[in-house]
């Protein structure tokens, strides 16, 4: 009867109830008919999602001891399997849609059979739409059968409805009934006898799973356990149950608390999207004898999922619904109430082989009244971006007026924001001069690879820019990652490990986007490098560096695709090994951070500017790149200093850590030939905020402390301030020092000759004054050391130990202070703390410092050259100072007396000019000299550096004066106090504390806020995900100018107050970086000047002005620029050549001139950007 309709009508509809079998023997029908008859048949059969496709084509296939892919296959987004025998082909909507913009027919099939039609997802609705068009155009004779459960058919058999003399024909309809056996349904009013707590209260605009709910269905299973346990007599097996939760959270959520409460009888298996194909059939596996299957699912498995022996399905009625708001074209994934339409859906799970049970936690009252009949469809509440593309390549008309043919159409001024927001992408042809219909455009070039491209729109446009700009395989690889799920794995409790393994990828670019590009290649390379690869080692390798081997083999599959799609535009992978040149390497992460800027325009984000004094004083004068602060410190909490530093030491080596009232200040060592940028210590101790991890401490009743001190030093508790230094192990109260006057005693006003001994940077060395005193003092240090019986360490050496060590590149055998830096098998890196350079030396060479000898003051200076930071070229072409650079000064340095005169003395750094005699022996300065030759820019000191130069200039010399006449704080008495403490309350003896209490997690003054820079999101809260680099940044001292932030991925919350960024890349601290792609890759520019229009001063850029509305075309995207660096009418003239040579590339003529040509575009890309 079926067939009998299918031959006779265009459309028909089936309606058969869950678990009726439609999926599977309908289109079986089609294919028996055909083969029976000799008659040539190709049937597709579209799925909502993947799994549905896999495994209704493994069903039939098993049914009727087929094999895979031969007469029955399925082609499911990277996965084909099938053959050019195939006559029956499961697919996935989009895999269908593809080939039809691709063909603009659908004569390749005989019957197109669409399942799950009532899911009204965008993609479906844009095949309804195309198929009801080509079936009145090039495909009449095409049979199309729709099918669901729960189906409106009336609705559709309207919009099929064909002309029969003179009258519209509604489609044919068929209902099949299918269930076997009843399905009781029971509501939260019919649990009053299982649940024995209160239930909260449900209202329809507060859609929310409250941990009660959660602990109902936990009931529930127990329930079912008693209610069964005669069935496991008898029959040795449960019945299974199937959850349907929410999102991955609640399913997390679940799966722990059922693991934790239940034995090995329960087989608890999440089912979502983000699972790979291997992971969703799991749920289809067998049950073992005497067990239950609990399956925790979101509405993933509401279709063309038959799970067998379902009894139980508890439904908390609730979804996730991705919507668009319509005044900031933000997405957001919010809670919503789901339909009675997919209730029943997820009823229909249960019932199919014995009598079922659904229980849904809602009221019945509420189900009744409340709850929607039926979903909003997708395409009306969704961006609408990748359908006008295809639309348009579909070349069947503007997309107001297709659209306006869809089962439910979207709002016009939804069509219209997403024809603009395609425009703004450069997908759609601007004409701003004439501009007749601002609402509609041609398809650029780049318009026509994002339609052929599996990837978001974004995402392709990455890749585009990627072949233009000459570093496509790294955006091929940031595309495919991005479009699946995150192959970076974040085990239990090992977030600190995973983020600081994160950092080592993202190798100090500081992007997210570079580090899933330098693991990938990680992993490329581990695999080249082994002829045979087992999957265990495999593993292991992957969870030493935190990456899911299964998600990366997914992204390296997605790269091979779309790497296999753009050549298909002449758009090809460099296979030539790159150049060695290390400054080479640095231009092409510079020109990828290029790339991404303008792939993810305008998602452009920057951060405000804290106040330095404030923050200075906050962190107490301390260096906000080693330090940490941590506030609700109890009282005397010194005493806990080793839990401290236990919990610390995770992050880096503590140096120290400061107890000041209520606050802590924790300092980490910097290594000594280490750059002046933020520790990775800091970083990752500010994350444990974000993560939320607790900083817990065992401590002692401030009351029964103040007992047992009985009055002595007790009202000086709190005053109390004591430094616990971890290197020398020593806990001392802090000395009240007012030495910023014995620095000018130090630092003589006049210039100092120095001896410079080692070289860290461009501008940052180490080395000591060359005077008499000086020589004194290290020839007196050498011979008190090495006139002594040296001992052999008494402990293992480790970094941070203070010891002796012989300096093996002066050929003698003396020994000199050293503290370990780095140890390595049998030999050891040691800096010599009295000379300002390093060495490696043996382990066993090592030896213990004499107590008298180490308390004498470090001879060996730091120094940084003052109001200097690298110029642009330094930082494009180096990590902060290119390879050149770092020559240069090497050669103004070595080899030459020195002259410094101190402007500054900043956390031990003595910031200098340096002057050094040229050939004509005359004095130069050598910032000058970088300078001058484009390796350096000047730049004002921070704050720090410029009150600590007052103080030696003797700016505020009567303050300090009346400072240094203060009495100094005898500090024998709060010495004594400290170690009485110790000795009573000793940190070892943990047993003995009272109480744990939590102390706030790490915190710095000098950390930055975010916020956007596009009009629509001036006043909404911006935050940055955690899992992001990024989600911290300081504010440095070396980097004053405005940085910007591109996010990759952008949502709002459900009310659209806040937004989250993902994805992140910070780009280089260039003047006027972020001014130039703001220009470079907007739209249109309208520039801005001064009040004479002699010079620029900003620019708004944007998709520009709409003279038939007389107002901005889309002002929410619209961002406003103030130039901080002069850009004259060169730099413009030059930045719309740039943006020629950059549209040349994307023409089609651009991309099929040939190899050469294309090399030739590239490079005058390149050279033009750097200019």
């Amino acid at each position: 009867q079926i067939v009998q309709l299918i031959e006779n009508n265009s459309v028909v509809i089936v309606q058969g109830e869950t678990g009726s079998g439609k999926s599977t023997q309908v289109p079986l029908y089609i294919l028996d008919h055909c083969v029976q008859r000799s008659v040539h048949c190709n049937i597709a059969v579209t799925q909502p999602r993947r799994i549905g496709a896999s495994s209704l084509a493994r069903r039939i296939c098993k049914e009727r001891s087929w094999t895979l892919g031969e007469l029955v296959g399925y082609q499911v987004s990277l996965d084909n399997v099938s053959s050019k025998e195939t006559r029956l082909l499961y697919m996935t909507i989009g895999v269908l849609l593809q080939r039809v913009v691709q063909g603009k027919r659908l004569t390749d099939f005989t019957h197109i059979v669409i399942d799950e039609v009532h899911e009204r997802t965008e993609e479906t609705d844009l095949l309804l739409l195309v198929v009801r068009k080509l079936l009145h155009t090039n495909s009449r004779f095409l049979k199309v059968i729709l099918m669901s459960a729960s189906i409106n058919c009336e609705e559709f058999a309207d919009y099929f409805a064909l002309p029969v003399h003179n009258h519209l024909k509604p489609a044919c309809i068929f209902k099949v009934k299918g269930r076997s056996y009843a399905v009781k349904e029971y509501y939260l009013d019919d649990l009053k006898d299982i649940v024995h707590f209160k239930l909260p209260s449900q209202r329809i605009e507060h859609p929310d799973i409250g941990r009660e709910m959660y602990e109902v269905a936990v009931t529930l299973i127990q329930s079912f356990d008693k209610m069964e346990m005669k069935r496991i007599v008898i029959t040795g097996k449960l019945q299974n149950l199937h959850y349907f939760s929410l999102g991955l959270n609640e399913i997390s959520y679940l799966h722990s608390r059922l693991s934790s409460m239940f034995d090995k009888r329960w087989q608890v298996y999440p089912l979502h999207s983000c699972l790979t194909l291997e992971e969703q059939s799991k749920v289809f596996s067998s049950t073992l004898a005497g067990c239950r299957k609990i399956i925790l699912a979101t509405n993933i498995a509401e279709s063309s999922v038959t799970v067998p022996d379902v009894k139980y399905v508890i439904d908390f009625c609730l979804t996730r619904a991705l919507f668009c708001d319509e005044e900031t074209n933000y997405q957001s994934l919010r809670l919503c109430w789901a339909s009675k339409t997919s209730c029943k859906q997820r009823q229909g799970h249960a019932g199919r082989v014995s009598e079922g049970y659904c229980y849904r936690l809602v009221r019945k009252d509420f189900w009744t009244q409340f709850l929607p009949e039926t979903s909003v469809p997708e395409i009306v509440r969704c961006p609408l971006g990748a359908t006008v593309l295809k639309i348009k390549c579909l070349g069947m008309g503007e997309p107001k007026a297709l659209l306006a043919t869809a089962l439910s159409p979207p709002s016009i001024s939804d069509i219209e924001r997403t024809v603009l927001h395609l425009k703004e992408l450069g997908a759609l042809t601007i004409c701003v001069q004439t501009e007749e219909n601002p609402y509609d455009g041609e398809l650029t070039f780049l318009g026509k690879v994002l339609a052929q491209l599996p990837v978001d729109l974004h995402l392709g446009k990455l890749i585009v820019l990627g072949h233009v700009f000459g570093c496509l395989e790294e955006c091929l690889i940031i595309a495919a990652a991005l479009s699946l799920r995150n192959f970076f794995a974040v085990p239990f409790k090992q977030c600190i490990n995973w983020h600081r393994k994160k950092l080592i990828f993202a190798d100090n670019s500081k992007s997210d986007c570079i580090a899933i590009v330098n693991a990938f290649k990680a992993w490329q390379a581990w695999r080249q490098n082994r002829r045979q690869i087992a999957p265990k080692i495999e593993l292991e390798w992957g969870q030493r560096n935190y990456i899911n081997i299964k998600r990366i083999k997914e992204v390296d599959a997605l790269f091979r695709n779309l790497r296999s799609r753009v050549s298909e535009f002449n758009m090809f992978v460099n296979n030539k090994s790159p150049a060695v040149d290390p400054e080479n390497a640095y231009k092409q992460r510079f020109f990828l951070q290029v790339v991404i800027a303008g792939a993810f325009y305008p998602n452009y984000f920057t951060f405000g500017k804290c106040e330095e004094k404030l923050a200075v004083r906050d962190l107490g004068g301390r260096d906000p790149k080693t330090t940490v602060m941590l506030k609700h410190i109890p009282l005397c909490g010194f005493l806990y200093h080793k839990q401290l530093q236990s919990l610390f030491r995770q992050f880096g080596k503590v140096k120290s850590i400061t107890y000041d009232g209520s606050k802590a200040f924790v300092e980490f060592c910097r290594h000594p030939a280490e750059g002046f940028r933020v520790l990775p210590a800091v970083y990752l101790s500010l994350k444990m905020s974000q993560l939320k991890i607790p900083v817990e401490l065992n401590v002692h009743n401030s009351g029964y402390i103040e007992n047992h001190l009985q009055g002595m030093g007790a009202a000086g508790l709190e005053s109390l301030r004591v430094k616990v230094d971890c290197e020398k192990q020593t806990v001392e109260p802090v000395v009240m020092s007012f030495g910023t006057l014995d620095q000018s005693k130090i630092f003589p006003k006049s210039l100092l000759p120095i001896n410079i001994t080692e070289i860290v940077e461009v501008g940052h060395f180490w080395g000591q004054r060359r005077d008499e005193k000086t020589r004194t003092v290290l020839q007196a240090l050498t011979d008190e050391i090495n006139n002594q019986n040296l001992m052999d360490l008494p402990v293992t050496p480790h970094p941070g130990l203070i010891c002796l060590a012989p300096f093996t590149q002066l050929g003698n055998r003396e020994y000199y202070r050293a503290r370990v830096l780095h140890v390595c098998e049998d030999f050891a890196e040691v800096f010599f703390v009295d000379y300002g350079n390093r060495s490696e030396v043996p382990l066993k060479t090592l030896k213990e410092i004499p107590s008298g000898v180490q308390e004498h003051p470090f001879v060996a200076l730091e120094f940084k050259i003052c109001k200097m930071r690298p110029s642009a070229k330094s930082l494009v072409f180096g990590e902060r100072w290119c390879d050149s650079a770092n020559e240069r000064f090497a050669s103004l340095m070595y080899g030459h007396p020195h002259l410094v005169k101190v402007y500054s003395l900043v956390h031990s750094v003595v910031h200098v000019d340096v002057f050094c005699f040229s050939a004509h022996e005359t004095l130069v300065n050598v910032r000058d000299v970088l300078v001058e030759e484009g390796y350096a820019e000047l730049v004002e000191e921070s704050y720090e550096s410029q009150q600590s130069h007052d103080l030696l200039e003797g700016l505020v010399l009567d303050q300090a004066k009346k400072e240094e006449k203060v009495p100094a704080v005898s500090t024998r008495e709060e010495q004594d106090l400290i170690e009485k403490l110790l000795n009573l309350f000793p940190d070892n003896n943990r047993s003995a504390a009272t109480h744990k209490i939590t102390v706030s997690t790490p915190f710095s003054p000098f950390v930055l806020k975010c916020c956007s820079m596009t009009r629509v999101s001036w006043f909404r809260d911006v935050s940055i995900k955690k899992e992001s680099i990024n989600s911290v940044v300081q504010q440095g001292s070396e980097d004053p100018c405005q940085q910007l932030l591109v996010a990759a991925s952008l949502s709002a919350n459900g009310t659209v107050s806040a937004v989250d960024i993902d994805q992140t890349t910070l780009m280089p601290p260039i003047p006027g970086l972020p001014a130039l792609l703001s220009m470079l890759f907007a739209p249109t520019i309208e520039l801005r000047t001064d009040g004479s229009r002699k010079y620029f001063t900003g620019a708004l850029c944007g998709l520009g002005w709409s003279r038939s509305r007389g107002a901005p075309l889309l002002p929410e995207n619209d961002m406003e620029l103030t130039f901080d660096v002069h850009f004259g009418m060169e730099d413009i003239t030059e930045i719309n050549i740039l943006r020629r040579a950059i549209n040349e590339m994307l023409s089609e003529y651009g991309v099929r001139s040939g190899r050469r040509r294309e090399r030739e575009l590239q490079e005058k890309i390149h050279q033009k950007f750097l200019r």
